[in-house]
């Protein structure tokens, strides 16, 4: 077959995947304790939907009687799907973190289409995580927890990869449902080796697991026979590989999914340059099932062990130094602009193309980056470091997971994505964003200053207040609570304010397309006190020549004085 011919019909079946796929695009990583270089177990998760408010949740821990229930609502939908039970008493839950420290994130892959629905089923995958944050105090006891829930309620959601994270140890697990007809899901989960990191970005990552290591993988029992049953797999039960199975990588995995997890790597590990076809869609098959053969390891080890910052940079990325850098190509504009309005797929002449699906996204409604610290009481190991918008721009925050308070900026109900407040973090980092698009590669050095400040003062202040919360919480648990509610309320609330000043200084500075005179750190004054003649910075000269071609004489001065 001719190759242009081939990679239009395989963009012909990516226009399809992304109308399902899009609203569904996340990124996690997930970082061992030898991974890292203050042996604390991280994983990240950006919420990445156009129609997602971002906000910190609170469930505050709670005592239930005998036959009490729980509603069940669809996470993505507010749809009401049944209830369930409620145990004796549930656990604090700050965001995607509890008070003992286990995080979960996740991102969905949706699967084979047959799978996606389940007549009847409760358990949705965002009830999962904050039903399973409120029940159970590490990795393990979540994945139990997760399992048995659909097991007994029916599984409401398609093909979802999910972080799980204690202070001790990282698993990812992998979860699809059987469709209408038989109530639950098949899933494995895999512990993450000490010392590697892992990542998945909206493309099922698990293909062949080991099956007498209960140690680190376990799964459905039926995991491989229900493949059997429904003839999608005939080959060794050594050899079946969860992904390539319930969840075939095709173009679109790779190009708009799993090459996030590959940006992410390539930022902490040599060697995956190995990999940059793949991360470009181009999937080859091989061996007795002619399953992919050049897809990326589930881990790697990193280079050197990470710091939370750097794990923050692995969430900042738009492909940067790659071939599929969005920063330089036409579409970037003249000003460098690494987004790219939706949709990602079009037309030109009846041949396809689309654009990149990067990390770093303008529609994020929250990410974050989870510390587990196994060195410190739980209500002070825990730290959620908090941010809303676009990852590259964001501000992470650190709030603990004993707190008993949100902050104001990040309450549930402080605006919504209709309703814009003025104390709402959200809208006030959306407002530098979408201003910083306009003129993006001058705007984003100066966003970059701010979020480097603040966040350098935050790790470095960091290890002091652990301190002086262990005392206090050590010897009174009460004025423990209050000292990391406290801390992590304020910088979350003076982080906000100090944002707004942000958005105030750019408006100034770049004001109608000009750039004002700065000295010393203040705008320039004439003697007078005015505005001296700002800098007309225009556009750069590859912009202007492209401008010419494409006009033709159209633009041309003919004789003089043109102004």
């Amino acid at each position: 077959m001719n190759r242009k011919v081939m990679i239009s019909g395989i963009l012909t079946i990516v226009f399809l995947w992304m109308g399902l796929q899009t609203s569904n695009g996340c990124t996690n990583f997930l970082i061992t304790r030898g991974a890292s270089v203050d042996g604390s177990t991280m994983i990240t998760y950006a919420a990445d939907s156009h129609t997602l408010y971002g906000e910190l949740y609170f469930q505050p821990a709670k005592d239930y009687s005998v036959g009490a229930m729980r509603d069940i609502y669809e996470w993505d939908t507010g749809q009401f799907l049944g209830r369930i039970p409620q145990p004796a008493h549930t656990y604090s839950v700050v965001g995607n973190i509890n008070e003992y420290q286990l995080a979960i994130g996740e991102t969905t892959y949706g699967g084979r289409e047959e799978l996606g629905k389940q007549t009847g089923a409760i358990m949705d995958y965002g009830s999962l995580i904050y039903v399973a944050l409120q029940r159970a105090k590490t990795a393990r006891e979540a994945i139990e927890v997760m399992t048995s829930l659909v097991r007994d309620f029916g599984y409401a959601s398609s093909g979802e990869s999910f972080s799980i994270a204690d202070p001790n140890e990282v698993w990812i697990l992998e979860m699809i449902g059987k469709g209408d007809g038989e109530k639950g899901a098949v899933w494995v989960a895999m512990k993450i080796p000490d010392g590697y990191i892992s990542g998945h970005a909206n493309q099922a990552r698990i293909t062949t697991f080991p099956q007498n290591d209960p140690a680190n993988c376990i799964y459905a029992h039926d995991v491989i026979s229900f493949a059997r049953a429904k003839g999608w797999y005939s080959g060794k039960d050594a050899d079946f590989s969860f992904s390539d199975v319930y969840a075939p990588v095709d173009f679109g995995g790779a190009r708009f999914c799993d090459a996030r997890v590959w940006a992410g790597f390539n930022k902490v590990a040599a060697g995956m340059n190995q990999y940059a076809e793949y991360a470009k869609g181009i999937v080859t098959h091989g061996g007795s099932n002619n399953f992919p053969n050049n897809r990326m390891p589930l881990w790697i080890k990193p280079d050197k062990k990470l710091s939370v910052q750097d794990v923050m940079g692995m969430m900042r990325d738009h492909f940067e130094g790659t071939a599929l850098d969005m920063t330089t190509d036409i579409g970037a504009g003249p000003f460098g602009l690494p987004y790219r309005w939706r949709n990602m797929t079009w037309s030109v002449d009846s041949v396809q193309y689309c654009h990149e699906r990067a990390i770093s996204t303008q529609q994020t409604g929250f990410s974050f980056v989870t510390q587990s610290r196994n060195w410190l009481p739980n209500p002070v190991g825990g730290i959620i470091w908090f941010g809303v918008d676009d990852t590259y721009s964001t501000c992470y925050t650190p709030v603990y997971c004993g707190i008993t308070e949100i902050p104001e900026c990040f309450k549930v109900g402080n605006g919504d994505m209709l309703t814009y407040s003025e104390t709402s973090a959200f809208w006030t980092f959306n407002f530098v964003t979408n201003f910083a698009y306009l003129r993006y590669s001058d705007m984003i050095k100066d966003v970059q200053k701010v979020q480097s400040e603040l966040e350098n003062k935050f790790v470095a202040h960091l290890p002091v207040v652990d301190k002086a919360a262990e005392t206090l919480y050590t010897t009174n648990k009460e004025q423990g609570l209050r000292f990391i509610t406290e801390y992590s309320v304020n910088e979350a609330n003076n982080m906000t304010s100090r944002w707004k000043e942000l958005g105030q200084y750019l408006l100034v500075k770049y004001m109608d397309g000009n750039i004002k005179r700065e000295k010393d750190g203040q705008f320039e004054r004439t003697e007078t006190g005015l505005a001296p003649n700002p800098i007309f910075a225009g556009y750069p000269e590859w912009w202007l020549k492209a401008i010419a071609n494409a006009t033709g004489d159209n633009k041309k001065m003919i004789g003089s004085g043109g102004h």
